[in-house]
């Protein structure tokens, strides 16, 4: 078996819990299109998690989960205000703008990756002529791409300037299991009791193959939403595949138990290589990454002795940790950025 590598916590295989409960959905034979047993058993345990009413749909992975919820927030003449380095933003190939027939995106400059009040209301007050794009929703990614996580308080205030502005609010959760770790926090806290409209929960970097949850805590807003999961080719004939897995990761509260190796990962990292020269956080270790910022000398090196990982936002090296790190491997990784930075600097 090849040697863990952290560029990405997609490198991960399929954790334990969402492997059982798919093996026991393949049992026999099951309705399609979600009128099966597992599909009602993982939204009802969204429910519980959630200590709330709400809208659960399942899809294949987090660019049609966030794509198709901000399309059933805006026409195709609105807006969605997102930070400049925001993941719908850097890397969904223009999903968002194509599932919602044009709504564009107006990005923020943030160098943490998070917006604020402030830059929220900049941005959406910009303009208020027909002749742009009206602002309809905000989007947030928890944590942002740069390895932070937004604080219960934080979301509240910019749910608060979102209901003044006229916006809703949505949570990209590629990472929440991570953020909900980190903070100690509850789901609940950390979406509709802060203000939340609509969360997309990453199953995937959590653990899971393939499948994302769309949760919609404004009801209303999921309006149709099973007609925009169809016509995006997201709607699974054999959904049971897609929900089944969630059953597992939501028993025993698996899913927050994975979150929290993999930022305690991060942290092992960081107390190993906190001394070294050339070593230096390009940002605070809150979830489940580290971002060092490498020569390009010590980088070359590292590359040389095999490790895998990207050259990220601001020039940063990225390393991603997942439900099945080895921390074994993870002192590996240290003690190479250690040898590599020290030949570098010599």
């Amino acid at each position: 078996m090849p040697d863990q590598q952290f560029a990405s916590d997609n490198y991960a295989g399929i954790c334990p819990e969402a492997m059982a409960a798919m093996v026991a959905a393949n049992a026999g034979h099951a309705p399609a299109y979600g009128a099966d047993s597992w599909t009602q058993a993982a939204a009802d345990g969204f429910r519980r998690l959630f200590e709330t009413t709400c809208e659960v749909f399942f899809v294949f992975n987090g660019t049609a989960a966030n794509s198709l919820a901000l399309a059933s927030l805006c026409q195709s003449y609105h807006s969605v205000v997102c930070a400049d380095s925001a993941h719908i933003e850097t890397d969904e190939c223009g999903a968002p703008e194509f599932f919602s027939n044009g709504s564009k995106l107006l990005t923020v400059a943030s160098p943490d990756g998070k917006l604020t009040p402030e830059s929220l209301r900049a941005m959406a007050g910009k303009r208020s002529d027909i002749h742009f794009p009206k602002p309809k929703a905000a989007t947030i990614t928890q944590a942002t791409e740069t390895g932070r996580v937004y604080r219960p308080d934080e979301i509240a205030r910019l749910s608060e300037t979102c209901r003044a502005l006229g916006l809703h609010l949505h949570m990209d959760g590629a990472r929440f299991a991570n953020a909900c770790a980190s903070l100690d926090a509850s789901p609940a806290a950390l979406t509709w009791k802060a203000g939340v409209d609509v969360l997309c929960f990453g199953g995937t970097k959590n653990g899971m193959a393939i499948g994302e949850a769309v949760v919609f805590f404004d009801t209303a807003l999921a309006e149709d939403f099973d007609y925009r999961c169809k016509q995006a080719g997201q709607l699974a004939s054999k959904m049971r595949y897609l929900s089944a897995p969630w059953v597992g990761m939501l028993e025993d509260d698996a899913w927050l138990r994975h979150a929290r190796h993999a930022n305690a990962c991060a942290r092992r990292l960081t107390a190993a290589i906190a001394d070294v020269p050339g070593a230096a956080l390009a940002a605070p270790v809150e979830a489940n990454g580290v971002f060092l910022n490498l020569s390009a000398a010590t980088q070359e090196r590292l590359r040389a002795r095999g490790w895998h990982f990207y050259g990220f936002i601001g020039g940063a090296s990225r390393f991603m940790f997942a439900w099945d790190s080895k921390p074994e491997r993870v002192d590996a990784l240290a003690r190479d950025i250690r040898a590599c930075a020290l030949s570098a600097a010599a």
